[in-house]
């Protein structure tokens, strides 16, 4: 397998930086198995293009590599992620499509008993009272399909219907036209299984933030439209942890459901599960936090700096505590890295409560973070080295943005978290998370010069990788480009603007931080 040129030298380790690094690798990885694949992701396209030379030798797309798979007698084991059909009914159909493809790939094959692959919804549901009160709301929701579906010729929007099952039975076809079911009143699911991992025969782990579509698809040039750029961080690595990622992977939707209980793995996670009884609650019931407490301990222990590189920063109790932290320690440093605005905002006509719910709590978290640490915090976002077209949420300081879904933390060299979890209120206590940590001072330090050299352009220095240094040597090589024309500037590194986030936000009462 190839190795990035960053990457440590051990070829059971590989730092891999957006997808052009890691869907090859993912391939390749895939191609070694022996007996099984187990996986699981939040979007899954078997439609998605291979881009390995050596997977290109059995097709064109990953519907061709998994009926190649399975021909050779490879168990697939595939878990996708279903989502609420009526807040998300593109997203939804977009699972039941990707199932549809995986199980033509099959029959392909020859060996569709080789094949186990399903949608899975988180199956907690918010509480009885809470659900009526938001009747109105998922009533709404479900006519503006049903009106856009009306706009489908009759066979587009069959198949749509066809390949979106939770949505059509809240759905009403009259006189060939559709509308929403009055009754009964839509459940409505506020968690997802948000991980992103795969485990090939039980000795290779492939985990991190990214999914596997066209959409997430990006270089480290970063070089397309800002709506179409993608950051993202992933491992593949040969570890005893891939048989615990294993373990977790066979057993996490029977947790969810209360079924069984949580048990020790070599991941940190996040897992809730469904209440046996509800009446007023919104939430699903925490079981594991592990990711958030691993967060926690280590902020508590931080010495020198601290780096994050995140999609959301939106937990106000992981900001205290950050704030706490910083007045024990005065020579503690913070690094946070994040897209200049989420894609909803940046990208989307029109945003709703929630983005703005979202941008409200992440101005907050930010207010909180500048006011304890001072200028020993430095927050930054990335962009293009070229003009803009226009001057909204999608452009930073005259440039395209480049989108950061990544979900990497530093905690000086003892710890390096690579995971599915953002740090928000969801991905610690309710959505289904997955991660990984990493001890090893190489390998952190690894993790490390990727992210510091990708920001910052290749020729930083020791000064931007010393840890004691680092805060000020990222705040002037940001707020350097930021005071010259964009194609003028060194790497992609520009200060955070959080003017637009507090102007944008706004609170929801009575709305759980975790619901955003």
């Amino acid at each position: 397998m190839s190795v990035a040129s960053d990457n440590d030298n051990e070829q059971d380790f590989k730092i891999l930086l957006t997808a052009q690094e890691a869907y090859p690798e993912f391939e390749r990885a895939c191609l070694s198995a022996r007996t099984q694949i187990t996986m699981c992701f939040r979007v899954f396209d078997p439609m998605t293009r291979l881009r390995s030379a050596e997977a290109l030798e059995f097709g064109e797309n990953w519907m061709d590599l998994i009926a190649h798979l399975l021909g050779r007698g490879i168990h697939i084991d595939v878990t996708i992620s279903d989502f609420d059909p009526v807040a998300l009914p593109d997203a939804h159909r977009a699972t039941w499509s990707a199932l549809r493809a995986l199980h033509a790939a099959a029959e392909l094959s020859g060996r569709p008993a080789q094949l186990r692959a399903r949608a899975a919804m988180h199956p907690a549901r918010i509480g009885l009272i809470p659900r009526f009160l938001l009747w109105p709301r998922a009533y709404l929701e479900l006519r503006r399909t049903a009106a856009r579906l009306n706009e489908l010729p009759s066979p587009e929007r069959d198949t749509y219907l066809r390949e979106a099952p939770g949505l059509r039975e809240n759905l009403v076809n009259k006189a060939d036209r559709l509308t929403a079911r009055p009754w009964p009143v839509p459940h409505v699911h506020p968690a997802t299984h948000h991980q992103k991992l795969a485990v090939i025969d039980q000795h290779v782990l492939y985990i991190g933030g990214l999914d596997l579509n066209e959409r997430r698809y990006d270089d480290p040039g970063h070089d397309l439209p800002p709506e179409e750029t993608w950051h993202d961080v992933q491992l593949c690595l040969r570890s005893p942890q891939a048989a615990s990622a294993l373990r977790h992977l066979q057993t996490f939707q029977d947790i969810a459901q209360g079924a069984r209980p949580p048990h020790l793995t070599g991941l940190i996670r996040t897992v809730s599960r469904k209440r046996h009884l509800s009446i007023v609650r919104m939430s699903p019931k925490t079981v594991l936090r592990e990711i958030a407490d691993t967060h926690l301990s280590k902020i508590a222990n931080a010495k020198r700096l601290i780096y994050l590189e995140t999609q959301y920063f939106r937990d106000t109790g992981l900001a205290r505590k950050l704030a706490r932290r910083a007045a024990g320690n005065p020579e503690l440093g913070l690094i946070l890295i994040l897209p200049a605005a989420p894609e909803e905002v940046a990208f989307e006509e029109d945003p709703g409560g929630a983005e703005k719910y979202g941008e409200y709590l992440q101005a907050k978290c930010i207010r909180i973070i500048t006011e304890a640490f001072g200028d020993r915090a430095f927050i930054g976002s990335p962009a293009q080295p070229r003009k803009a077209d226009d001057d909204g949420r999608a452009t930073l300081y005259d440039a395209p943005i480049i989108y950061v879904h990544t979900k990497v933390s530093i905690f000086d060299d003892d710890l390096a978290i690579v995971s599915s979890a953002n740090l928000n209120g969801r991905s610690f206590r309710w959505d289904t998370e997955a991660g990984i940590c990493l001890t090893e001072p190489d390998r952190i330090g690894a993790l490390w010069a990727r992210c510091t050299h990708q920001w910052l352009g290749r020729d930083a220095g020791e000064d931007c990788l010393d840890r004691g240094n680092a805060v000020a040597a990222w705040r002037l090589r940001a707020q350097a480009n930021a005071k010259i024309a964009p194609d003028e500037r060194t790497g992609f590194l520009l200060p955070y603007a959080s003017r637009p986030a507090r102007r944008f936000g706004h609170t929801l009462p009575g709305i759980p931080e975790e619901m955003v």
